[in-house]
């Protein structure tokens, strides 16, 4: 039986252990995250958390909706067993009329070719060779442009501070524009103090000119929020951020998760790197009906 579960009724326990042991295990999905990002949030369960589909939601003229929060590629279904076309049936149905519209974008591990939905495109690297063996997977331009950032001579800072990643961030030329509520909910997720979210950037003369934010979970490393000047840009910093990050995790059982994307230009310098094509679904439905 599916049962639906507001956010002070939850097992935080057995949620997240049932996150952690799931064969499709998304950062997005964990407890802590969700009550970063998402304005509100609900979840469904399946009998005694065998499998979970939690549900960010927002109201707006008291109309509530379940919507993908910022920072947050893939939802949908979560469970340690295969999770067939079935179970995601029921799960979906589960989802309780009050929310008159529904957005989620559910993760690669949920095949919805049954429904109607946007099929949208990641690109993940498994980093489970050596960096040698991954390295001779990098194409012509990665590679000639990892060869003209270390002519620069600059190394990868792996300790930037919240406030100055912000500070750059926030004075740089980029195409993604930042709304105030997710530079509140970037600085939320910059304030945790361990591990999981990392701060990487390189400097030249005192001022950073690209910089990384990139999450470490049991599986996965993701690739959150890149930002490079056009001076980093032109001498393939970008590049030596990533190639960093895929040496110091080479032969593990993490994948680098790129996040993206459906820009072709950015998916051809994640193509780059020798990253494989990863489908995932956006569903849509109204229940104003």
């Amino acid at each position: 039986m599916i049962y639906n579960y507001k956010r002070n009724q939850i097992d935080i326990t057995k949620y997240d252990t049932c996150i952690k042991k799931s064969i499709n295990a998304r950062i997005y999905a964990y407890s802590w995250y969700l009550d970063i990002v998402a304005d509100n949030w609900d979840v469904l369960v399946l009998n005694d958390y065998e499998a979970v589909m939690p549900l960010p939601w927002r109201s707006k003229y008291f109309i509530k909706y379940i919507y993908p929060p910022s920072w947050t590629q893939q939802l949908g279904v979560f469970s340690k067993s295969e999770i067939g076309e079935r179970l995601i049936q029921k799960f979906i149905k589960a989802i309780p009329k009050k929310f008159k519209k529904i957005t989620i974008q559910f993760n690669a591990g949920n095949d919805l070719s049954i429904f109607k939905t946007q099929k949208r495109i990641n690109y993940v690297l498994p980093l489970n060779k050596s960096y040698e063996e991954i390295y001779k997977g990098f194409n012509k331009n990665r590679k000639r442009d990892l060869s003209k950032a270390k002519r620069e001579g600059l190394i990868v800072k792996k300790n930037i501070l919240p406030k100055d990643f912000l500070q750059f961030y926030l004075q740089s030329k980029k195409n993604l524009k930042l709304q105030s509520n997710q530079i509140s909910t970037l600085k939320k997720l910059l304030s945790i103090e361990d591990t999981t979210v990392n701060i990487w950037g390189i400097k030249k003369e005192s001022q950073l000119i690209a910089c990384l934010i990139w999450i470490k979970e049991d599986r996965r490393i993701t690739y959150l929020l890149p930002v490079a000047n056009n001076e980093a840009k032109n001498t393939g910093l970008a590049t030596l951020l990533v190639n960093t990050l895929i040496k110091q995790f080479s032969t593990s059982n993490f994948q680098l998760d790129f996040e993206g994307s459906m820009i072709e230009g950015v998916a051809n310098f994640y193509k780059g790197f020798g990253a494989r094509k990863e489908r995932y679904y956006n569903f849509l439905k109204y229940n104003f009906l």
